[in-house]
């Protein structure tokens, strides 16, 4: 877990050193302890040459605010919580955004972890314990009602998943388009035994089912239109490329969930010889590092993990800091990223 703690001084190993000060500081560059806090905490006023000497000054001695005292001094922690899918490359690189876009507005994330034997509940009571002053949740797939519950504990947003009906903010693309930008490519390319690969239950995983079913519909392929049983990971993918295989006969092309699905698939498919994208096409969603290796090279759409990510803190920031309390939903335009594994049908 990403959590405050002490900070070690530059060169050190922790154990007797003592760790520098804010007077330490102060007495490098010459200047009050409240000039120097200023310049810290990003306070405008300090002129950018005495910043840059104070910046410095602290970067040479190691100087790390103490976040603990800190926050028992302002009664606050500055620290948003932040609920991530270990297994999901995707959520690794929102987070990595989301520390970019707190670090700029003096914020920073504790992280809690779901895994297979640790669930939405148990994190998100850890990120509580932790002080953290508003939560930002990335795919949860707890009721509306639960999370609206959540909300008046602790600002929520929810990144990546449309909440109906329940007071909080949102920051999400519009999957159904993206899952639609997909068959309009595909269909652009010939294809008509398109297939999709399932997400399971949830509401992003219907977001997605709907706008491949929407899409097969508008390019009048309704007696095409297939939905294979799927998940959201490598394994799941790969049982439903071997499903594929047994099953008979292959489509010319699969939409499939995410893209950790659609790694899976290509890995049925091409242990068993079959051409990607000569024989059929793959297709998947998220656009997230795996989806970029050359071995994989994987058309896909991409979400803008970077803006969904700043726009997450910017929300909860606007709830924490500037009083807003009517919900907003952002919903961003996701975008189709053409790569090496979808081909004209032949």
């Amino acid at each position: 877990m990403d959590q405050p703690g002490s900070a070690v001084p530059a060169g050190g190993t922790g154990g007797s050193a003592a760790r520098p000060r804010l007077e330490d500081v102060a007495a490098r560059v010459g200047l009050s302890t409240a000039s120097v806090s200023l310049v810290l905490r990003g306070v405008p006023g300090p002129s950018e040459r005495t910043r840059q000497r104070v910046l410095k000054a602290a970067a040479d001695l190691g100087y790390r605010p103490d976040r603990t005292a800190s926050a028992l001094a302002s009664r606050r922690s500055r620290l948003l919580g932040v609920m991530v899918d270990v297994h999901s490359p995707f959520h690794a690189e929102l987070v990595e955004h989301l520390h970019v876009a707190a670090e700029e507005v003096g914020y920073d994330l504790v992280l809690s972890a779901l895994t297979r034997t640790r669930d939405e509940s148990t994190a998100v009571e850890t990120l509580l314990a932790f002080r953290c002053e508003a939560l930002i949740l990335l795919g949860p797939v707890a009721p509306a009602a639960d999370l609206a519950d959540l909300d008046r504990r602790a600002p929520v947003v929810s990144v990546g998943r449309r909440i109906a009906r329940a007071p909080l903010d949102v920051v999400r693309t519009a999957d159904d388009d993206g899952v639609g930008q997909i068959v309009d490519h595909l269909a652009g390319l010939g294809h008509r035994a398109i297939a999709y690969a399932d997400g399971g239950r949830g509401v992003i995983a219907t977001d997605r089912r709907g706008g491949y079913r929407d899409a097969m519909r508008r390019h009048g392929l309704h007696e095409h239109i297939r939905v294979l049983p799927g998940g959201s990971t490598e394994e799941t993918g790969e049982k439903t490329g071997r499903r594929l295989l047994d099953d008979g006969p292959l489509p010319t092309a699969v939409v499939a969930y995410n893209d950790q699905s659609a790694i899976g698939l290509l890995t049925a498919l091409r242990s068993a010889g079959v051409d990607v994208p000569g024989t059929v096409s793959v297709a998947g969603y998220d656009d997230d590092t795996l989806a970029r290796l050359s071995c994989f090279n994987l058309t896909t759409v991409s979400q803008n993990a970077r803006e969904q990510a700043r726009q997450a803190v910017t929300a909860a920031v606007e709830r924490l800091d500037e009083g807003r309390t009517e919900p907003r939903e952002i919903v961003l335009a996701p975008t189709l990223v053409v790569r090496g594994t979808t081909a004209r049908v032949r």
